[in-house]
């Protein structure tokens, strides 16, 4: 099923919530920038939920026929960056979510914080 790039970031988004990920933000990076149409953000609790908001992200996505492009920080664990090309989904620990501040640092994003 081809998914537009908004409708596969609220997808990614449904999927983190299912494995209770707090804190999720849709940022529209479609006017500030050309290498994606959305990032996905997300905060899990500990490595463990991290891990398994990710996986539920990879393996939902997959199932509608989306694989990830590109895949980084399964072994740091606090940080797991998950990249379909279109949107790119980041999935944090609490602490290096407020570090590195993507929220501040795309502030020229519109910005949507994920209901469920």
């Amino acid at each position: 099923m081809a998914l537009s790039p908004r409708q596969l970031a609220l997808k990614a988004a449904e999927l983190a919530a299912s494995k209770k990920a707090e804190d999720i933000v849709l940022l529209d990076l479609r006017r500030v920038t050309n290498f994606a149409d959305y990032f996905v953000l997300c905060t899990a609790t500990s490595d463990v939920q991290l891990r398994a908001v990710s996986d539920a992200v990879v393996d939902g996505l997959e199932m509608l026929q989306h694989e990830v492009w590109h895949s980084e920080g399964y072994d740091t664990r606090s940080w797991i960056l998950l990249d379909y090309v279109h949107i790119v989904v980041h999935v944090f620990l609490p602490e290096t979510r407020a570090y590195y501040a993507l929220e501040k640092l795309w502030g020229d994003a519109p910005s949507e914080a994920f209901a469920g």
